[in-house]
C-alpha cells in the first residue's frame, strides 16, 4: 500500500490579496462611511491618556470606526457581534488596518469610558456634514416620539405616591410611640418633642438619648420563642424599625425626584409607562423611556431621551438640542396631538416658529361638525357689549376669579365665569350636569392658538406637512424598531440609553445617506 507522508494536508490553497480594498465592491457602504468619517476631526472627541506602565491601549479612532460602521450596517450591534465582525468580515479588517481584532470587553470599556461622553458631539458633526452635502431643509422638521421598554424587571416598581402615603402613616406611628416613651421617662424629667414630620437625624438622636438615659445594652436583648421582651426593648426596636422605614421611603422619593411618579429598582432612571404594544396583555405599566426624534428630509436632525411619558414636556428640550446643533429653530415644527399645549405654543412664539402641532381635541374639532358648532360650548358663547359671555338662553356670565394652572412654566391662568341664573332654563339638560349655576373656564389666548393651529393644518400646505410627518417620522421609527429590531433597550440608565440612541442615530443617518447615493448613481 502507498503511504502518505503529509499528515497536515489541506486541498485549499492559501491566497493573500495585497490590498483588501480590491476585494470590496466599490458600491459597498464602507466607502460611504469612510467619506463621512474622514471629514470629521475625531481626535478632539477621543481622550488619550498616556501611561508609562502596562500595555498600551487599543487605538481609539479605530475602535470608534468599527463601532459606528457596525451600527450603520445593522441598526444595533452588541459588543460580541462587533468582535465577531472584526474577525470574519473583510470590511472590518480593512478598517482595522492590520491591527488585531479587539475583544468585546475592549469595545465595551471604550463605549462606557470615552464614547458615552462624546457621542452627542460626534452625532452633531456627522449630521452637520450630511446636512451640508445633501442640502437638507432644516425649516421643515417632523417630530415624533415612542416608548422604549427599559432593560429592567417588570415587577420592580416603586410608586412615589405610595411612598408618600406610607411615610405619613409612619409619622403617625412615631408620634404614638414617642408619646408612650415620654410617659415612661417622666421620672427622668425628659420629654421628646412631638412633631408632625420627623427627620432621620432627629429620630437617630432620639434613639441615642433613649438608650443613654435608660442605660440600654443591646447585647442583652432577648429574642426567640420563650423569651419575654421588656418594654424598653420593645420601644427601642420599634423606633429603630420605624426610622429604617423612613430612610427607605425618603430614598425612594429622592430617586423619583420632582418630575417622576415612579422608577424601577433594577434601572432607577426608568419610569413606568403605558406602552402601545402590551405584550403582558393586562394593560400593566412597564419600565421604559420616551425617545424623541426630529427628522428633516428623512434624516435624524436631533434626538433626545426623556424619563417622562408625556410628549408635551419633550418638545422644548428637543428643539433646544436642534438649536444647539444647527444654530437655528425650525420654522415649521410638525407634530401630532401629543405636543400641542399652551407652553409649547408660547415657546414657538418666542422663537419665531409657526404652530403646526395638533392639540388634544384637534380631530374632534375638525372632523365632528356637531361638536365644533355646539352652541353650549363655552368657546362658542357670544359676547355682549360689556364683553361678558352670554349663553344660548341669553343669560349673562359674571367673572368669578382667575385660577393658575398647576405645573405651567409660563404662568398660564384660566378665567372662571358663572351664569347669573340657570333656574328654569329650558336648555339645562344640554348645557350643564349640576343643579347649581353653570361655571365655565375660559382661556382666550389658548383658544386663539387653537384657531391658528386649525387654520395652519387645514390648509393645503398643512395637509402636505401632516402627510410627510406620517411618512418620515413614523417611517424612521418603523425602520429602527422593526426593520432593525431595536424594540427594547439593551443598556441600563439614562446616560447609557442616550449613548445607544446616539450610535443608532449616527448609523441611521449614514445608512440613509448611502442609500440615497446609490439611488443617484443608478439614476445617472
Amino acid at each position: 500500500m502507498k503511504t502518505t507522508s503529509q499528515t497536515n494536508y489541506t486541498p485549499y490553497q492559501l491566497k493573500l490579496p495585497l490590498e483588501l480594498s480590491t476585494v470590496i465592491e466599490t458600491t459597498d457602504a464602507v466607502y460611504t462611511f469612510c467619506e463621512v468619517i474622514d471629514h470629521i476631526d475625531l481626535n478632539r472627541y477621543i481622550v488619550k491618556e498616556r501611561s508609562n506602565t502596562g500595555r498600551p491601549k487599543y487605538d481609539a479612532i479605530t475602535l470608534l470606526k468599527v463601532i459606528l460602521f457596525a451600527f450603520m450596517e445593522n441598526g444595533y450591534a452588541s459588543t460580541r457581534e462587533i468582535e465577531k465582525y472584526c474577525k470574519t468580515d473583510i470590511r472590518y479588517m480593512w478598517l482595522l488596518q492590520d491591527r488585531k481584532a479587539p475583544s468585546h470587553m475592549t469595545i465595551d470599556n471604550f463605549m462606557n469610558e470615552s464614547l458615552a461622553e462624546n457621542i452627542q458631539d460626534i452625532f452633531k458633526k456627522i449630521s452637520s456634514y450630511i446636512v451640508k452635502v445633501e442640502n437638507v431643509d432644516l425649516n421643515h422638521t417632523y417630530i415624533d416620539g415612542t416608548k422604549i421598554v427599559a432593560n429592567a424587571n417588570k415587577y420592580s416598581w416603586v410608586w412615589k405616591k405610595s411612598c408618600i402615603k406610607n411615610r405619613d402613616k409612619t409619622f403617625d406611628k412615631v408620634t404614638v410611640l414617642l408619646g408612650k416613651m415620654n410617659e415612661m421617662l417622666l421620672s427622668h424629667c425628659v420629654k421628646f418633642e412631638i412633631r408632625q414630620e420627623y427627620t432621620i437625624e432627629y429620630l437617630e438622636e432620639t434613639i441615642s438619648q433613649y438608650k443613654n438615659i435608660l442605660g440600654i445594652e443591646t447585647s442583652k436583648f432577648v429574642r426567640g420563642r420563650g423569651h419575654h421582651k421588656s418594654t424598653e426593648q420593645i420601644y427601642y426596636e420599634t423606633l429603630l424599625d420605624l426610622t429604617n422605614k423612613l430612610k427607605k421611603y425618603s430614598q425612594h422619593i429622592k430617586i423619583c425626584g420632582e418630575s417622576r411618579n415612579s422608577y424601577s429598582k433594577t434601572d432607577r432612571d426608568a419610569t413606568f409607562m403605558r406602552m402601545k404594544k402590551d405584550y403582558m396583555g393586562n394593560d400593566q405599566l412597564l419600565p421604559g423611556y420616551n425617545v424623541q426624534l426630529a427628522l428633516c428630509d428623512e434624516y435624524i436632525a436631533a434626538y433626545d431621551v426623556q424619563q417622562y411619558a408625556s410628549d408635551m414636556d419633550c418638545f422644548q428640550p428637543l428643539m433646544n438640542k436642534f438649536n444647539d446643533i444647527y444654530g437655528l429653530y425650525p420654522e415649521y415644527p410638525i407634530a401630532d396631538a401629543g405636543y400641542g399645549s399652551f407652553d409649547n405654543y408660547l415657546f414657538c412664539e418666542e422663537h419665531n416658529m409657526k404652530k403646526y402641532m395638533k392639540f388634544t381635541m384637534f380631530a374632534k374639532e375638525t372632523e365632528d361638525p356637531s361638536f365644533r358648532s355646539d352652541p353650549f360650548r363655552a368657546v362658542n358663547f357670544q359676547l355682549n357689549d360689556s364683553g361678558n359671555p352670554v349663553c344660548p338662553n341669553n343669560r349673562e356670565f359674571h367673572f368669578l376669579k382667575t385660577k393658575s394652572i398647576k405645573g405651567n412654566h409660563y404662568g398660564r391662568t384660566e378665567e372662571l365665569w358663572m351664569c347669573e341664573d340657570c333656574s328654569a332654563c329650558p336648555y339645562a339638560g344640554l348645557c350643564k350636569k349640576t343643579d347649581g349655576n353653570r361655571i365655565v373656564r375660559l382661556n382666550r389666548e389658548l383658544s386663539s392658538f387653537h384657531k391658528e393651529v386649525i387654520h395652519n393644518l387645514e390648509s393645503v400646505h398643512g395637509a402636505l406637512l401632516r402627510m410627510n410627518r406620517s411618512i418620515q417620522a413614523e417611517g424612521a421609527f418603523g425602520g429602527i424598531k422593526w426593520n432593525r429590531m431595536y424594540i427594547r433597550a439593551r443598556r441600563r440608565g439614562l446616560k447609557q440609553l442616550i449613548l445607544e440612541m446616539g450610535m443608532i442615530s449616527c448609523g441611521f443617518n449614514m445608512h440613509k445617506y448611502h442609500l440615497k447615493k446609490l439611488c443617484r448613481e443608478e439614476a445617472a
